[in-house]
């Protein structure tokens, strides 16, 4: 039986269509995977279903009957719950005040704390959680949240339950944990739409799967029937090929020493052990899908993700980065995935920005004058072709190629010893692209040592002498030389 139909749903923000024509069907007692890429569409998909956005075009029906809802309090009093990776609970509050908020039971008039207290620690231990309800919800796992979350649902009559990443801060026993609740209450007949970026756990748990690319539905797949091949390459939008090696006859370069050297580097919740060199005047590229620990392994090299075991060895050193600043002073160099929140200040001209990573690793106790900083700021002006009338034009005010170019003098400034770029060319126009790109092939012939990571195969193709494939959280396999095509990358991720 189908519980929730989503039909020609369309969703348009201006300048781009984030939903077109897309179509969704949960079943009564089915997990249903909801795959795709960064900007495929899932999350505008899931705020249609549970009534956070309205939809600008199609339909709705539940349980048969046309269906249009205009909040989120809307959706779950019809039995449409999220729960959400980051848990959308009020963690100074009680375990039993969560979940009984907004609906307490009351007696004589007074909230009836006694019966909250009884029925909440009933309520969980349905979940196989036996926990002192009375507790803040703080003082208890993210795993242990994530339950009592689901707990609220459930108990709200939920039919549809929602789980957005659930898994992504959990450990393997604890997904192990979140899987079994998952599997009573498919049993129950309830519908899961089950969101998340682990293909293990996508053929662990699942049913179906539906994959968005782009705003639009690529299909609906059975499961059992999908290979894991076929699955990256929707996802990815790329046809496997008969031919896996590289078309073109670019020499391998020969790096030299190992410049960077991680020994079982882990970092709690977010990468698991791994391994990985690269070598000096050596391009690594990072591979995997969106959550597959591409960034998590840059930013723990830079210190800013405290690693929990392992080793990272640098320039001949043993290192224990404990801020970016330590790494910056050794000489790493960093340009962060998301430019917005991380890499520009906005408000701040390009001149200063530009300046910034020469002020860090110089000390805020020798100031950068403004003739040094213009200097500076103008000679790669002039070397990137950033496109702008003066350097004291704030950088918020460029386009996101040009903001990411601002990025990349930044760094550059520093003369690092290795370079690494988290997604270089995401959200960035065509023209930019390929400036970008351009500019790495440039540096890869100049000898600079980099690490890059990004979700464009052909990039990684281009200018990479070996490519390090991440999967779960976990480097799974290493591609070298005439090996490196798109159709060798993409199997290695698929791979169980």
């Amino acid at each position: 039986m189908t519980l929730l139909s989503l039909s020609k749903v369309e969703k348009r923000y201006p300048g781009v269509k984030a939903l077109d024509g897309v179509d969704f069907h949960l079943r009564a007692g089915e997990i249903h995977a909801l795959l795709g890429e960064n900007g495929a569409g899932k999350s505008t998909l899931v705020k249609v279903m549970t009534g956070a956005l309205e939809g600008d075009g199609g339909s709705m029906t539940y349980l048969g009957e046309p269906l249009r809802l205009k909040s989120t309090a809307q959706a779950q009093a019809r039995g449409i719950s999220t729960v959400y990776q980051e848990v959308n609970l009020l963690p100074n509050l009680s375990v039993a005040q969560n979940i009984y908020l907004g609906r307490e039971p009351k007696k004589f008039g007074l909230i009836d704390w006694k019966r909250i207290h009884r029925q909440s620690a009933e309520l969980l231990k349905r979940f196989a959680l036996d926990i002192d309800v009375s507790r803040p919800l703080s003082s208890y796992s993210v795993a242990v949240q994530q339950l009592v979350a689901i707990a609220r649902g459930v108990d709200m009559s939920a039919k549809v339950l929602v789980l957005d990443e659930p898994t992504a801060s959990l450990d393997a026993g604890e997904v192990e944990q979140l899987f079994g609740v998952m599997r009573e209450l498919k049993a129950r007949g309830i519908g899961i739409v089950f969101i998340t970026h682990f293909l293990d756990q996508v053929y662990s748990v699942c049913d179906r799967i539906t994959v968005l690319r782009n705003g639009t539905l690529v299909g609906e797949f059975e499961t059992a029937s999908l290979p894991r091949e076929e699955l990256v390459a929707h996802m990815l939008g790329k046809e496997l090929q008969r031919e896996a090696h590289r078309g073109d006859a670019r020499e391998q370069r020969e790096g030299g020493e190992a410049l960077l050297s991680l020994q079982g580097v882990s970092v709690r919740g977010s990468l698991g052990e791994t391994d990985l060199t690269v070598n000096r005047g050596e391009a690594v590229g990072l591979a995997g899908l969106l959550g597959s620990g591409r960034t998590e392994v840059c930013r723990a090299v830079f210190g800013v993700d405290k690693k929990s075991s392992g080793s990272i060895v640098f320039n001949g050193r043993e290192r224990s980065f404990k801020q970016p600043a330590d790494a910056i002073a050794a000489g790493l160099a960093l340009c962060p995935e998301d430019r917005k929140t991380s890499g520009i200040v906005g408000p701040l001209s390009i001149r200063e920005n530009i300046a910034l990573a020469v002020q860090a690793r110089r000390g805020w106790w020798r100031p950068m004058g403004r003739a040094e900083q213009q200097k500076l700021a103008e000679r790669f002006i002039e070397e990137l072709q950033i496109a702008t009338p003066d350097a004291d034009k704030p950088i918020e005010q460029l386009s996101g190629g040009n903001q990411q170019k601002v990025i990349l003098a930044r760094w550059l400034a520093t003369d690092p010893q290795l370079l690494l770029l988290d997604e270089p060319t995401r959200g960035v126009d065509i023209g930019a692209h390929a400036e970008i790109l351009k500019l790495i092939k440039k540096l890869c012939s100049e000898g600079m040592s980099l690490l890059v990571t990004s979700s464009e195969l052909e990039e990684l193709v281009a200018f990479s002498d070996r490519v390090a494939v991440m999967r779960d959280r976990r480097k799974v396999a290493e591609i070298k030389g005439e090996d490196i095509s798109e159709n060798t990358i993409m199997r290695a991720i698929a791979e169980a």
